[in-house]
């Protein structure tokens, strides 16, 4: 009985997720097409000196965005601003929530447009030690801890999935550490995404320092 009232569940989920899938499709074949040459210059003119013309920062205290998905990217940039009916924003970043307060909403679709559209520049794992438990979490989880597997959601590249899951692969250890205590702090951090919240909330933080630095090499 278990087993079965468990398979409705996983079908209920599958469903769901491609139900949301389609709608997200049939959204974005309607919407009007990026100015590219737009989200360029945006970048170029308010982007480049913490992430790089090209998305690629070059300090791992500022995300790569370059091959980010477009929609994720458009998530984060409002979730920087103090929605109608929210006395705070999603997240709580003062240099962000003024950067993203000047963009409209056009603005956001072509810039992120432009940083999806960029190469990422490859990245490494640094730690040869804690390389066989950061690969661990990522493709098995913790089963004792009620960890899942973050490829379950980011894919076993790291890809992850349009509009619902962010890319991994190749970005900065140490910010990838900095988003996962950001989520386990949650409401004045990062406040965002409630499944997040609850799988860093379980993690130590050498299990978050091993699996930020084995998503950093992945690809």
């Amino acid at each position: 009985m278990n087993r079965l009232c468990m398979s409705l569940k996983v079908l209920q989920v599958v469903a769901a997720a491609g139900l949301l899938s389609l709608a997200a499709q049939t959204r974005a074949a309607d919407a009007p097409k990026p100015d590219m040459n737009r989200g360029q210059a945006i970048a170029m003119q308010v982007c480049a000196s913490c992430h790089g013309a090209d998305g690629n920062s070059a300090s791992a205290s500022f995300p790569k965005l370059a091959g980010q998905h477009e929609a994720y990217l458009v998530k984060q940039l409002k979730d920087f601003k103090v929605q109608a009916g929210a006395k705070t924003a999603a997240r709580n970043n003062p240099i962000m929530a003024g950067m993203a307060g000047a963009l409209s909403d056009s603005d956001m679709v072509n810039v992120a447009a432009y940083f999806a559209s960029q190469t990422p520049k490859p990245g490494v794992a640094h730690d040869a030690a804690t390389v066989p438990e950061g690969q661990k979490i990522y493709r098995a989880g913790i089963a004792d801890k009620g960890v899942p597997a973050c490829a379950s959601c980011h894919g076993p590249t790291g890809m992850g999935i349009p509009v619902q899951y962010p890319r991994l692969s190749w970005q900065w250890a140490d910010y990838t550490v900095a988003q996962l205590h950001a989520f386990q702090q949650g409401a004045g951090a990062r406040n965002n995404n409630d499944a997040m919240h609850g799988i860093a909330a379980r993690l130590s933080d050498s299990e978050i320092k091993a699996v930020a630095d084995y998503v950093a090499g992945l690809h």
